[in-house]
C-alpha cells in the first residue's frame, strides 16, 4: 500500500502524529510491533500513575485518624494493585485503538524498518514481510531503560521499570539506582507498601537532580522523614547477584569511601536509551549524534528528505507530552501549515511521587548563570488554607522573574496536586505574562493554586499571607 504518511511507533508521539495527520486529510498508517500506545500507555506513564494512586490511597488509610476517621486495619494487596494498574493500561491502549480506527488510520502490526525509495518493510510475528511506501515517514520508536555497565539488567534481581510494574511480590529490601523522576516515583511506591528502600544517585544534588535545588532539598527532607535512604553524589561500582540477594557496591564520590548495600532486588532507573536499532538508519545515511539520537531540524526533518523523527529518539526531554507536541508540529509542517518551532524552555516537568513535583523554565541557579537580575518569590503550603484543610502542608511554590522586564523565567513546585497547577505557568509564559499580571489575576479561595499568585506577590514584596 502507499500512504501519504507512515509512522513507525504508536506511542504518545506516534499515534498523536498519525491522528493529527489524518485530521489534515492525509492517508496514514502506523507500524507497531507491540501494544498500541507504546511504553507510556502500557509500561510507563499510565500504569505507574495507577500504582502511585493505590499507594497514596493506602497512605491515606494509614493516616485516617488524622482526618477523624477510625479504620481498624488496612493491608496492601500488591497483586490487586498490579491488576488494577494493568487494567488501566489495557483500557488506555484500547482507547488508542479506537481513536486510530475512528480516524481511518491503518495499523500495520510488526517491526518497521526503513528501506530505500521511501519504503517501510514490516516484519510480522509469523515471519512474513510486507513492504509499504509513503511520501513521508516519521520515526517514533521511543526509548527503553538505559543499562549502566556497572548495573547489568537480568530481569530477575536487577530489573527496569517494565518489570517493576508487574512484580509478583514486594521485595523486602530494594535499591533504586537513579533518583530522577522514574526512580523517585518507584521509591515512593515500594516504600509506601512495605519495602525498605535505598536510593543511589550519581549527581551531588541527590533527589531529582535536575530540579531546582530548593525542591530537591525539600523532597529530601520528606523522604528522610518517611524512612527512605537517599545517597547522593554516589556511584554504583558493581552489583553482585550470586546467592539469594544482591550486594550493591557503591562509592562516595566526594570522600572516596566504598561500602556495600545488601538488598533483595535492584531497580535500574538511570535514564532512557533511544530505540534506533534495526531501523535501517545506516543504509539510508540518517545522521545520529554521539548519544545515539537522530539529528533533526526544528521541524523534525532528518538529513534525508521525506524522513522525520520525533520523541525519545531525538534530542530533548524524553517526555510523553514533548513527543506528542513534536508529532503535531512535524505533521502540520508536512501539511504546509505556518508552524512555530517548539520552545523547549517552556516544557513542564512532572514527578508524581507524594508530594508531587512540577516545574517549568529556569531554575534559580540557571537564571543567575544566564545573567538575569532576578526576583524570587516563595510561598509555603504551611500558609495555605486549602493545604491545611487537606492535611498536606508540605512543600511550596517558588517563582522566578526577570527584575528588569517582569518576564516569568521559571516556576518550581512541590506539594499536593502541583502537577495539575504547573499548566497555569506554562500558559502564562507562552502569553508573555508578567509577575504583576499574575498578582492582579484573582485566584479562587481556598485552593492550592492560590500559592502561585501569593508566590508572585512575594517576589514583588506584596504578599499578604506571610
Amino acid at each position: 500500500m502507499h500512504y501519504d504518511i507512515i509512522v513507525i511507533g504508536s506511542g504518545p508521539g506516534g499515534y498523536v502524529a498519525a491522528i493529527r495527520a489524518a485530521q489534515l486529510g492525509k492517508t496514514v498508517a502506523v507500524v507497531e510491533r507491540e501494544a498500541l500506545g507504546g511504553i507510556c500507555l502500557n509500561w510507563g506513564c499510565i500504569p505507574t500513575k495507577a500504582l502511585l494512586k493505590s499507594a497514596q490511597v493506602f497512605e491515606y488509610i494509614q493516616h485516617a485518624k488524622d482526618y477523624g476517621i477510625e479504620v481498624d486495619s488496612a493491608k496492601a494487596d500488591f497483586g490487586g494493585m498490579v491488576k488494577r494498574s494493568r487494567e488501566v493500561a489495557d483500557g488506555m491502549s484500547k482507547g488508542v485503538k479506537f481513536l486510530l480506527r475512528k480516524n481511518k488510520i491503518a495499523v500495520l502490526e510488526g517491526h518497521g524498518r526503513l528501506a530505500r525509495g521511501k519504503k517501510v518493510e514490516v516484519s510480522k510475528a509469523d515471519g512474513k514481510k510486507e513492504e509499504h511506501t509513503a511520501d513521508h515517514i516519521i520515526i517514533a520508536t521511543g526509548g527503553r531503560a538505559k543499562e549502566l555497565p556497572s548495573v547489568p539488567i537480568d530481569g530477575k534481581k536487577v530489573i527496569e521499570y517494565r518489570k517493576a510494574v508487574t512484580l509478583e511480590k514486594v521485595p523486602k529490601r530494594l535499591v533504586v539506582v537513579g533518583a530522577g523522576a522514574i526512580g523517585t516515583e518507584f521509591a515512593y511506591f515500594y516504600h509506601t507498601i512495605g519495602a525498605e528502600v535505598t536510593m543511589v544517585e550519581f549527581l551531588e544534588q541527590g533527589l531529582l537532580p535536575r530540579e531546582d535545588a530548593d525542591v530537591s532539598k525539600e523532597l529530601g527532607k520528606v523522604y528522610s522523614k518517611k524512612g527512605i535512604n537517599v545517597l547522593g553524589n554516589t556511584a554504583v561500582e558493581s552489583v553482585e547477584t550470586k546467592g539469594r540477594g544482591c550486594k550493591v557496591h557503591v562509592k562516595d564520590r566526594k570522600s572516596g569511601e566504598t561500602s556495600v548495600i545488601d538488598c533483595d532486588m535492584v531497580l535500574s532507573a538511570a535514564g532512557v536509551t533511544p530505540n534506533i536499532e534495526d531501523l535501517g538508519l545506516e543504509s539510508l545515511g540518517i545522521q545520529t549524534n554521539k548519544q545515539g539520537l537522530i539529528e533533526v531540524d526544528p521541524y523534525y526533518r532528518t538529513n534525508v528528505a521525506g524522513i522525520y523523527a520525533i520523541g525519545d529518539v531525538v534530542p530533548g526531554p524524553a517526555l510523553a507530552h514533548v513527543a506528542s507536541a513534536e508529532g503535531i508540529i512535524c505533521v502540520e509542517k508536512i501539511a504546509g501549515m505556518d508552524v512555530e518551532p517548539m520552545n523547549y524552555n517552556n516544557i513542564p516537568s512532572c514527578t508524581y511521587c507524594i508530594p508531587e513535583v512540577a516545574s517549568v523554565g529556569h531554575t534559580e541557579e540557571a537564571a543567575r548563570e544566564a545573567g538575569y537580575e532576578i526576583k524570587v518569590g516563595k510561598f509555603p503550603f504551611t500558609a495555605s488554607g486549602k493545604a491545611s484543610a487537606a492535611g498536606a502542608k508540605s512543600g511550596f511554590v517558588k517563582v522566578i522573574f526577570d527584575a528588569q522586564y517582569g518576564e516569568w523565567l521559571g516556576a518550581h513546585m512541590i506539594g499536593l496536586n502541583v502537577t495539575e497547577m504547573i499548566a497555569e505557568v506554562v500558559a502564562a509564559r507562552k502569553l508573555e505574562t508578567t509577575g504583576h499580571e499574575i498578582i492582579k489575576s484573582v485566584h479562587p479561595h481556598p485552593t492550592m493554586s492560590e500559592a502561585v499568585m501569593e508566590a508572585a506577590a512575594a517576589a514583588y514584596g506584596e504578599v499578604i499571607h506571610l
